[in-house]
């Protein structure tokens, strides 16, 4: 029981502060904010068609640079730069690409350079998810001529930054929360990934792990519809089978060769760590230059350019090698000399600050690595059970896994790529393994090191809102005051003084049967300019604002600071014109800080001397009973 000051009669009244914890009634708010998720929902799959055909638009921008550049062709046939017969000129391609992209930086937007992701999650965490409209042309275009004249990087990281720029162009056009342009923003970048690979699932797991920060229905249903439709098109602009096929159905792995597919997890995770810190350490040279940074890309294309006469595999976006690697027919040598020159292309280029992105580099290095693991495990031990395609498949996933700490994308991303079921557990294991050791020695991730540099923290957890899980009635206080409207405001000033209590800024206010009447300011109140002997009732001007019993704590805080208040009056459910209780700001981070000593606070609850000790005594006596019988 609870009582309720009422300074009119003096007499407390006693009221029952039993939690109702029973479902409410659907409300009009609630009926609003799922019309709200519907139109949110539409938004996002209309925006995940446009992006689709974007996607495919840029494949042929790809195209149609790399026929041009590397064959004087002007076609939209897919040719690979790495059959061209240009000699050593090779060199000036990349270097005459990076110079348009700088130029391109310069004058149209600095925002252009980079990998996507990284920029995307920095706009989503400082600036309410709004991504300069020009991107949305400026990326895709930049990113075309990058690639399309030997860049080392995949479609999939500008078609990402640049569906992400499309839902937050939208999200600026339209009247919408910057929670929902979060939304539209996350779901483009996942609509761009899923149209390229055919990968709804891991696009939606990318969403969770490196662009929400949140999974609620609110946010995972849109992208959820933006994903699917982005795989719809894939499949209708793009084709129907996996991304990365491979010929032949892996076999389930035996226990053995799961050991060590699991070592080279942790194997992997190390390297994900260097090749990590080497993209920064690169980058970081590059602003020691004395040069301009809009000149920075030439220079990285130069050494693309280098590479690529040397090693012409490592030139443009390089899919077929990851299927060449999965197949596990390539040579050797030939993996060996593509895992190296692939790394040291993509990171001096990215590092340069070129219009680019990580995804495929990444799978290309940690799929040449796993390959090249896997047949050293097979040269020491015949009867491992490893095969150089699941290894292979097992490095490329440990590899993101490890650089990006998005775990599940991984493992799903390589299930949806390549169809091959039976690869589900060694990739659980080796991509644990790599995010493992990758937690434990990398504080930040090749997403979020740029970022981190600028100030700008990453959220590393998806917690339930823990003042979603309390309700109203149980914090409300046991005691509470409540002052009645027949008051006047020389009684109330004179017991408050009285009394000191002047722990909150409002006060409920009501009648003498303990109906809510209205909230009253201490400012009000002790205005000067009021006749003493004038009722409290008369100085309510602040609307009827209140929760009931069974409302969370977070409809409480969203109430306060919508309102502006620190304290609510609890209405009863049955009867809600009836005060019930009064909540605090104070009660509810009383309440906050209880919960957050249940994770943090350390004590056992089971007396192992008095508790398990006798039934292991007990256990005994009878063991030794039998022994004698």
């Amino acid at each position: 029981m609870a009582k309720i000051k009422n300074l009119n009669t003096g007499i407390p009244i006693s009221i029952s502060l039993t939690p109702t914890l029973e479902a409410e009634n659907v409300q009009p708010e609630k009926i609003k904010n799922k019309a709200r998720l519907l139109t949110i929902a539409l938004l996002a799959v209309m925006v995940a068609v446009f992006v689709s055909f974007i996607a495919k638009l840029l494949v042929y921008l790809i195209d149609l640079f790399t026929n041009i550049s590397f064959y004087g062709n002007f076609s939209l046939t897919h040719t690979s730069p790495a059959n061209n017969t240009l000699g050593w000129l090779v060199i000036i391609v990349p270097a005459v690409g990076g110079v348009i992209v700088g130029l391109m930086a310069f004058y149209g937007s600095k925002a252009i350079r980079g990998h996507g992701i990284p920029e995307a999650m920095e706009q989503i965490l400082t600036n309410q998810s709004k991504i300069k409209p020009a991107i949305t042309y400026l990326k895709p275009l930049s990113s075309a001529i990058s690639i399309g004249t030997g860049g080392p990087f995949g479609a999939e990281g500008p078609i990402i930054a640049t569906g992400g720029a499309l839902g937050s162009t939208i999200g600026q056009l339209l009247k919408i929360s910057h929670n929902e342009r979060k939304i539209l923003l996350a779901a483009g970048a996942t609509a761009g990934m899923s149209a390229i690979f055919g990968s709804p699932i891991a696009a939606i797991f990318l969403a969770i792990e490196l662009l929400l920060f949140e999974f609620s229905p609110r946010s995972i249903i849109p992208v959820t519809l933006a994903c699917i439709t982005g795989a719809a098109g894939h499949h209708l602009l793009f084709e129907s089978g996996p991304v990365f096929p491979i010929n032949n159905f892996i076999e389930m792995p035996s226990n053995t060769a799961l050991a060590y597919y699991s070592v080279m997890g942790i194997l992997i995770g190390l390297l994900s760590v260097l090749v990590t810190k080497a993209v920064y350490f690169i980058e970081d040279n590059f602003e020691k230059l004395p040069i301009h940074w809009m000149w920075w890309p030439a220079i990285g294309g130069i050494a693309v350019g280098i590479i690529g006469y040397f090693s012409p595999r490592t030139l443009g976006v390089g899919y077929n090698n990851i299927t060449d690697i999965l197949s596990g027919s390539m040579p050797t040598q030939i993996i060996f000399y593509l895992c190296l020159f692939k790394f040291l292309s993509w990171a001096i280029a990215l590092g340069s600050g070129t219009s680019g992105g990580t995804l495929a580099p990444l799978l290309t290095i940690g799929g040449a690595t796993g390959a090249l693991l896997g047949s050293v495990i097979i040269y020491l031990f015949p009867a491992s059970g490893v095969v150089i395609p699941l290894a292979a498949l097992v490095g490329m996933s440990a590899m993101f896994a490890g650089a990006s700490r998005a775990l599940l994308t991984s493992i799903v991303f390589a299930l949806e790529t390549t169809l091959q079921s039976n690869a589900l557990l060694p990739l659980l294991a080796a991509c644990t393994a790599s995010y493992f050791v990758s937690f434990f020695i990398m504080e930040n991730t090749i997403m979020t090191e740029k970022i981190a540099r600028r100030g700008v923290k990453t959220p590393d957890s998806y917690e339930p809102d823990i003042l979603e899980k309390i309700t109203a009635g149980q914090v409300i206080k046991e005691n509470a005051l409540v002052l009645s409207e027949d008051n006047s405001i020389k009684e109330v000033r004179e017991f408050l003084n009285e009394e000191h209590t002047y722990t909150n800024n409002y006060f409920i206010v009501s009648n003498n049967e303990g109906e809510y009447k209205g909230i009253l300011s201490l400012f009000t109140l002790f205005d000067k300019t009021n006749d003493i002997d004038s009722l409290i009732g008369t100085l309510i001007k602040h609307k009827h604002i209140s929760i009931a019993n069974n409302n969370s704590l977070r409809a409480a805080v969203e109430l306060m600071a919508k309102e502006n208040i620190d304290v609510l009056p609890v209405l009863s459910k049955e009867n809600e014109h009836i005060i019930i209780g009064v909540l605090s700001y104070k009660d509810i981070i009383s309440a906050y800080r209880y919960r957050i000593d249940e994770h943090e606070k350390q004590q056992p609850n089971i007396s192992i001397k008095q508790g398990s000790l006798k039934i292991l005594l007990r256990g005994k006596k009878i063991m030794t009973a039998i022994k004698k019988h």
